[in-house]
């Protein structure tokens, strides 16, 4: 008998094919258990090499033993005559047989049911809701579908490093959907807010107002890459779609763009109206794109460690490719973060003069780059601001992609210095319902109800976010802007210093602690900040004149001209304000066309007005004062009614001789939260007439029964009038 032959005999051949397909059938199951318990790839490699290593074994045992009536004998032990290899083999037929339809049954299920490499989609962040045999129903108009969310695709790869480039394909399939207009999908940080978590579908689709929710992994091994993404219906769970993706690095960008367009498809042919248009994505090196992703995930922190390493990274991606515009639109908009103004500690002209080389080069390299016009509208958000020429590009911007948040929270800034307050509020509120947990636009959604009167709508929205943001210090300093702005000022301290400690390089809250040293009259507490209001007028009531005086001479050379106007009026050098003014601008209307009026007040008109009142250009003083009731019936129409705006009106009204209407909006103002120096009138110029009225001093004392009441709460001595 031949060697193959006895092979044959010993039913060698239909074990190894046995152990073959035991072994792929194993390997799924692997595949598909092993992520959901927590096991990394490496537990799955180990069992793959575990089965490679015992296929020769098996081969060597079913060689060298039999399976007899008796049991297993080694094969030299049997005689030949009773041997019942043939039985043997007849039942391993059967037996693969049996092993095959098992295989070919999972085979259909995980091509036709829930394609695309199942297993490692529902290793994402969510659960997907098991839909009812037998039916497949399709999202309607009447559902109003159109909306999808994009949760973080899963790192399956055996690097835990590698997150950032699970995030960063996530996030560039985010962003090819978000440039549709005709479809809402949901921002990134809301949707990012679930990494890591089991939560239901439905519940992750209510909390983003979406319909749709793509999902999904990729598994990243040297030069290769394996993306799998599903398209899941929120209402019932079933899949819309479903594909996996095996290419080389290389070939990533592609990749991207098929899943999306694949997305859009399938939209486009049961929710919108035409054919879906592929999607092209900017293409590069993949070395630099790796960077490039690396460092915008970097740039979400938000500290300036972050920036500083997403900067560097980002110089490194652009020497590996000089012409790829969207590492030069984030290294302008990293550029401009890091300036003293906003996270780092750059000073500010040089951090404009670096982003706007950054982003001019991005726009020359390609002129539909909506990032690099977003940053634009940043750079042009100042100081010195230029709020027209903000809102012209970043308008430009969201045309390109109507769902970048950062465009539409920046195009709300630039509302705001133009007196814009209902078009920022809507902006901020399609920014808010597209992505409820953005931090900035929650922040500035907030500042802009509170100057609204509607503080409580305010705390609701931050109350509604803050279980999926515990610990997180936006939500303290945003509540602490409601405190400061409704008057409970020692409330907004504590919050504010709160938030500082937990991140004590942040400008923003350093100011806020500034703001609730000073309103609380704690003088010799304000630290030293060279973009702060607190400071200067703190340094004055400490009889520090020149240092305050320097402070704002500085402002104002960095195109901040507020502080030093209101300085030197309250210091009575009003000539010296009309001199400064005049050297600069050669009319009002100049003036109004670089400094136009804000959503908070037109404080800067207000103090012209006064100067010239003080020096009796009756003429200029009159104009000014036009242009300020203009300004002040412009906010008010918008539904803005802060306190410091009822303080202009109330200066509008003493500066032209009407003392009733002057002492009534000035009472508005005080019993609405405001607190100025000891006496109003020190840092209010414009009421230093109404000193001594028994209906002003009993406003000053109102005045002064807050302020020590909000003192008491932090333990400190009464002040007096």
């Amino acid at each position: 008998m031949s060697f193959i032959e006895e092979l044959k005999r010993r039913n060698v051949f239909r074990v190894g094919i046995a152990y073959a397909v035991v072994a792929w059938l194993l390997m799924q199951a692997t595949d598909l258990v092993f992520p959901r318990i927590g096991l990394s790839e490496s537990a799955i490699t180990l069992v793959f090499a575990l089965l490679a290593i015992g296929f020769v074994p098996a081969l060597i045992f079913a060689w060298a033993f039999e399976l007899t009536p008796e049991g297993i004998k080694k094969e030299k032990d049997v005689d030949r005559s009773q041997s019942i290899t043939q039985h043997t083999g007849r039942k391993l037929d059967f037996t693969i047989i049996g092993i095959l339809l098992i295989a070919l049954t999972y085979f259909a299920w995980d091509k036709f049911a829930t394609p695309g490499s199942e297993n490692e989609v529902q290793s994402a962040s969510s659960t997907v809701i098991p839909a009812q045999e037998g039916t497949h129903k399709q999202p309607t108009e009447e559902k109003a579908a159109k909306s999808i969310a994009v949760l973080p695709f899963v790192n399956m790869s055996d690097d835990a490093s590698n997150e950032y480039f699970s995030d960063g394909i996530s996030e560039e399939i985010l962003n090819s959907l978000a440039k549709v207009k005709e479809l809402k999908v949901a921002g990134r940080t809301s949707s990012f807010a679930f990494k890591g978590q089991n939560q239901d579908l439905r519940k992750i689709g209510e909390m983003l107002g979406v319909e749709n929710i793509l999902e999904g992994s990729v598994r990243k091994f040297g030069d290769q890459v394996r993306i799998t993404a599903q398209l899941i219906q929120v209402a019932d769970g079933f899949h819309l779609w479903s594909e996996s993706y095996d290419r080389k690095l290389e070939n990533v960008f592609a990749i991207q763009d098929e899943i999306a367009t694949a997305i859009l498809k399938e939209l486009k042919a049961t929710l919108l109206e035409g054919e879906a248009e592929a999607i092209a994505s900017a293409t590069t090196d993949p070395r630099a794109y790796d960077l490039y992703l690396l460092a915008k995930q970097r740039m979400y922190d938000r500290t300036r460690l972050s920036l500083e390493s997403a900067a560097a990274l980002l110089d490194q991606a652009i020497a590996i490719d000089p012409n790829y515009a969207p590492a030069y639109a984030q290294r302008g908009i990293s550029a401009l973060l890091l300036s003293v103004t906003s996270y780092g500690n750059v000073p500010h002209e040089q951090s404009q003069t670096q982003a706007k080389l950054y982003l001019d080069k991005a726009l020359l390299l390609d002129e539909n780059n909506a990032e690099a016009w977003a940053g634009l509208g940043l750079y042009y958000n100042g100081p010195p601001p230029n709020p027209n020429e903000q809102i012209r590009v970043l308008e430009k911007a969201l045309a390109i992609n109507p769902n970048m948040n950062d465009a539409g929270n920046w195009l709300a800034m630039g509302y705001w210095g133009v007196n814009r307050g209902q078009d920022a509020l809507a902006i901020l509120q399609g920014v808010n319902d597209r992505d409820p947990l953005y931090k900035p636009a929650m922040g500035n959604i907030t500042f802009t109800l509170v100057l609204m009167g509607r503080g409580d709508e305010a705390r609701a929205r931050l109350e509604a976010a803050e279980p999926f943001m515990q610990g997180d210090p936006n939500i303290t300093s945003d509540l602490a802007w409601v405190d400061q702005e409704e008057g409970k000022v020692a409330d907004a301290l504590k919050r504010m210093q709160t938030a500082l400690e937990l991140q004590p390089t942040d400008r923003v809250y350093r100011v806020g602690v500034n703001t609730g040293f000073y309103s609380t009259h704690q003088y010799e507490k304000v630290f030293d900040d060279e973009w702060s209001d607190a400071l200067m007028w703190a340094l004055l009531n400490l009889d520090r004149k020149e240092e305050a005086t320097i402070h704002a001479q500085e402002r104002a050379d960095r195109g901040e001209v507020r502080p030093l106007f209101e300085f030197l009026n309250a210091i009575d050098q009003s000539e010296q304000l009309v001199k400064y003014f005049e050297q600069r601008w050669s009319s009002i209307d100049e003036f109004q066309q670089q400094f136009p009026p804000a959503i908070w007040g037109y404080r800067e008109m207000a103090d012209i007005a006064f100067a010239y009142q003080r020096t009796g250009n009756q003429e200029r003083f009159v104009e000014a004062l036009e242009v300020l009731g203009e300004a002040n019936a412009k906010a008010q129409s918008d539904g803005l009614q802060g306190k410091d705006l009822k303080m202009l009106v109330a200066a509008y009204y003493a500066m032209s001789g009407d003392q009733a209407q002057a002492l009534e909006w000035l009472g508005k103002a005080i019993d609405g939260g405001l607190i100025a120096s000891k006496r109003i009138s020190l840092e209010l110029p414009y009421f230093r007439e109404l000193d001594g009225l028994p209906e002003y001093e009993a406003i000053q004392q109102r005045m002064i029964d807050h302020l020590n009441r909000e003192r008491a709460q932090l333990g400190l001595e009464p002040v007096e009038a």
